[in-house]
């Protein structure tokens, strides 16, 4: 009977430390279970580091310009900031030392030798700048562009270039082959923008209207957009001519972005007829997401080396085809006049009037590879116009009509456009158009300039839409229409050089690094590029919940900008209801759990919680944790309520623990057993 009483006690005392035990160990799970689920975690593999020495350059720059990097990070991706420590004290009187040792040398150096020595650093820091931009706008290898061309940058920013600054701040805020750090960008713009950097404003203006990094605030980016067009900076003069146009935050006014339009018009146009029409494919991503066709299509790098494979192997189409498309770069890949040549020159010579053509347009305007030469450009054009090609015939016509190799003859050059025009030759359409126009070699006709740039511009020919826009605009040929006019100026606009963020977005998107995408595209989308809003909205609302939730993430650890649990709720709010994200119904559980952004409310967290679980199985640990959590909570609160004979009475194991009792009463059941089993035997 002793034995059987201590038994008992024994029992007792198990019981009741096995069930202190419990609740300990819930609480030390959640505890865990809190900051793994809540704090996102960095990708731990990340492609995109950079080394120990080049990590070291770009500190060096951000604390020349008063940047800081901070620990507090934006996001969770292969994207994810990089907080840089701040040099010791030590550090800084080592530079300071270096500094003063540095100028009072300089003091020594003659006024003659102080020129010249900033004359070749000048010229060492603008061939860095064009050596890097030149890789990052030819290459779509992520590891050449990161290894080599923001090296580049890194190093020319590093001795005091301002351009290469501006370039490593935009990586800096879209990761683009650096680690994204939307603060540590903001800081090293508003460093540039003091010092007159219209890039710099015009990123600082897109940052206060779209709210990343910095607040809200619309009249401030606003003024942000003026002083960077009137510094003259092209990509303000977009966005501004697109918030006329459509009453975007300002007065709708037609004339006033016909001027910003015509203003960034003319100098894409001026630059595309120095050097061509740089082809850069924009992708739909809801096409994509449907496996429909999309005439801006991007080469996969399988199919591109198909193409090489067979190429190699003889095929006369596959040659011409790879030796345009690394003439123009077109459909992402990159320009290359060398391999341009390469194929072309094997095309030739297997008998492609095409490629003959072609290469008489490298030896006319001549490259880096191919030196301008009138008369072998000439020879190509013959051959191939004497075999019918519309390449060959339009080269022929622009000899004769600007005297390149032979005497000016606009009869003959209007005889060769004709001829070139009728085989649906978009270049020559174009320059007959430009003949009747100006009244060379036939009557001036604006009538007939005005079809002939019709034509041409429907097939996209950037020349062609600019005149339409000028005849509109002034009413020369046509009645004038200012809403037209503008149109066809914005049209032209989004031919410019900025327009290669497009493929930088995609790939980024291809490689799963949506923030990146998102904040590329949303740049994009603020210069009026339908399709850029079009995919950024897709990606926000249709194509993945990450991007809500990243934007409640921004909101709840105020990631550059202000901690706004209300805004981060409703972000986790449309997250959970739109695409039924179990990830943003655990969020969204959690801030009803602490009263944060809301009225705190146990049963909402209670059935935030369940659907989170219902939703996705990967859910049901943290939930069930959560929910043991929730059941202490509300046990403590019936204890802190009532007295204690009122909850004796009251308290049942449903109300105290909801449905999980059993799992708790199980648990107890089988520790008891091994207990008494463990007893028995010994």
């Amino acid at each position: 009977m002793a034995r059987c009483s201590s038994l008992m006690i024994l029992l007792l005392l198990l019981m009741m430390l096995l069930f202190l035990l419990l609740i300990i160990n819930i609480a030390a799970a959640l505890g865990n279970a809190d900051s793994i689920t809540k704090k996102k975690t960095s990708h731990a593999n990340k492609e995109d580091t950079e080394d120990e020495n080049d990590e070291m350059q770009l500190e060096e720059i951000l604390k020349r310009n008063h940047v800081t990097s901070e620990s507090e990070e934006v996001g969770e991706s292969a994207t994810t900031q990089q907080g840089r420590p701040s040099p010791s004290e030590k550090e800084n009187k080592d530079n300071d030392k270096k500094l003063q040792e540095t100028n009072n040398g300089s003091k020594q150096i003659l006024p003659d030798q102080q020129e010249t020595v900033k004359s070749r650093q000048a010229q060492e820091m603008e061939e860095l700048y064009k050596n890097g931009t030149k890789i990052l706008k030819r290459s779509r290898d992520k590891n050449l562009r990161k290894d080599r061309g923001y090296k580049l940058l890194v190093k020319a920013a590093d001795i005091g270039s301002t351009k290469a600054m501006e370039r490593i701040a935009f990586a800096l805020l879209f990761g683009d082959q650096l680690p994204q750090n939307v603060t540590a960008a903001k800081d090293l713009f508003e460093a540039l923008a003091e010092n007159g950097s219209h890039k710099a404003q015009t990123a600082l203006g897109f940052m206060h209207a779209t709210g990343i990094g910095v607040g809200f605030n619309q009249p401030k980016a606003l003024v942000y957009y003026t002083f960077a067009a009137l510094g003259g900076n092209f990509v303000a003069h977009m966005i501004l001519g697109y918030r006329y146009l459509n009453g975007v935050n300002l007065p709708q006014n037609c004339e006033a972005a016909l001027v910003h339009y015509r203003t960034a018009a003319k100098y894409v146009a001026d630059n595309v007829a120095l050097s061509g029409e740089i082809l850069t494919e924009k992708v739909r991503l809801t096409e994509r997401a449907e496996n429909l066709s999309s005439n801006g299509e991007v080469m996969d790098l399988d199919l591109y080396q198909y193409y090489q494979f067979i190429a190699e192997k003889g095929d006369l189409q596959s040659q011409v085809g790879l030796g345009q498309l690394h003439l123009t770069g077109g459909k992402g890949i990159e320009q290359d006049y060398e391999k341009a040549f390469y194929y072309l020159s094997k095309a030739a010579y297997g008998g492609s009037t095409n490629a003959l053509g072609f290469l008489g347009k490298m030896y006319s305007e001549g490259n880096e590879i191919v030196h301008q030469n009138n008369e072998t450009a000439l020879m190509y054009f013959k051959m191939a116009a004497e075999r019918g090609s519309p390449i060959g015939l339009t080269g022929l016509g622009l000899a004769y009509l600007y005297g390149k190799g032979v005497s000016v003859d606009y009869e003959e050059a209007l005889k060769y456009f004709k001829k070139a025009a009728d085989k649906g030759w978009v270049d020559a359409q174009f320059q007959l158009g430009v003949m009747h126009y100006a009244g060379l070699g036939v009557k001036r006709d604006y009538k007939m300039a005005v079809k002939y740039f019709h034509h041409a511009s429907q097939a996209g020919h950037a020349l062609a839409l600019y005149n339409l826009a000028q005849m509109y605009g002034s009413g020369t040929g046509v009645v004038r229409s200012c809403l037209t006019a503008a149109e066809l100026y914005k049209n032209v606009c989004e031919r410019g050089q900025w327009t290669e963020r497009f493929l930088s977005a995609y790939f980024a998107y291809k490689a799963n690094y949506i923030d990146s995408a998102f904040l590329q595209y949303l740049f994009l989308a603020e210069q009026g590029y339908e399709m850029a809003q079009s995919n950024a909205a897709y990606i926000l609302e249709y194509g993945y919940s990450y991007a809500r939730i990243k934007l409640g993430d921004y909101y709840y650890y105020g990631y550059g900008t202000n901690v706004d649990y209300e805004t981060a709720a409703i972000h986790y709010r449309l997250a959970a209801e739109q695409q039924h994200s179990a990830q943003a119904m655990f969020n969204l559980a959690y801030m009803y759990e602490h009263g944060l952004g809301a009225e705190q409310d146990l049963h909402l967290a209670k059935d935030s919680y369940d659907l989170a679980a219902e939703t996705s199985t990967d859910a049901y640990i943290p939930v069930f944790l959560a929910l043991c959590k929730l059941g202490v909570i509300n046990l403590i609160h019936s204890v802190q309520n009532a007295n204690l004979s009122e909850v004796w009475k009251q308290a049942s194991l449903d109300r105290l623990l909801w449905l999980h009792w059993d799992l708790f009463l199980i648990m107890i059941l089988t520790l008891l057993l091994a207990v008494l089993m463990a007893y028995r035997h010994g």
